[in-house]
């Protein structure tokens, strides 16, 4: 398959040049995402698979190790056109790219990805956080406040905007709390 370049950043940018590369979600299956990610990587597409450090036991060891920060999944960017998708559809350890079909993919934002790559690139210590957007409820899992419910109104780093309502009154109080400790509720 003859791919062009695009000449500012010279990534591929597959058959059709007017059509402008965009991330995707490449779900993979369970423990593939480098198989998964060389594959694609062999056949001209940009991949792109975070990783972080984390401990694991191998024979009984602990040990630290690479592994990915988004397990299940792997980061493709590409001008995706019919044939694409149905080279890319076929690699090994690939369940399907995110999306209605091949036409109306999911797309990650540019910014996002960027994000992820400048953190990386700083040499910081990412850890799994667990997703959270404002309005959502959530259940405080530790400290003064362990098991409490309410939904969180607004984040600031690593702090939150917890509101506790009874419905009865149709009122509300607001307490700050340490969002490490909210889970989903």
């Amino acid at each position: 398959m003859m791919k062009t370049q695009d000449p500012t950043t010279g990534h591929s940018l597959g058959d059709h040049p007017g059509i402008m590369p965009r991330w995707h979600a490449a779900w993979t299956r369970s423990h593939c995402e480098k198989l998964v990610r060389d594959q694609l990587a062999d056949k001209g597409f940009e991949t792109f698979l975070p990783e972080i450090t984390a401990w694991t036991r191998k024979g009984g060891v602990r040990c630290r190790t690479s592994v990915p920060m988004f397990p299940g999944y792997v980061l493709l960017r590409h001008a995706m056109d019919k044939e694409s998708y149905i080279d890319a559809v076929k690699t090994r350890g690939l369940v399907r790219i995110l999306g209605e079909r091949w036409d109306r993919l999911a797309v990650i934002a540019e910014r996002e990805v960027d994000s992820i790559r400048k953190v990386l690139e700083a040499d910081l210590t990412p850890r799994p956080y667990p997703y959270m957007r404002v309005g959502q409820r959530v259940r405080i899992r530790g400290g003064p406040l362990a098991g409490v419910e309410g939904i969180l109104l607004q984040t600031i780093p690593e702090r939150g905007l917890l509101v506790l309502s009874i419905e009865l009154f149709r009122r509300s109080i607001a307490v700050e709390v340490d969002c490490t400790l909210a889970t989903a509720a």
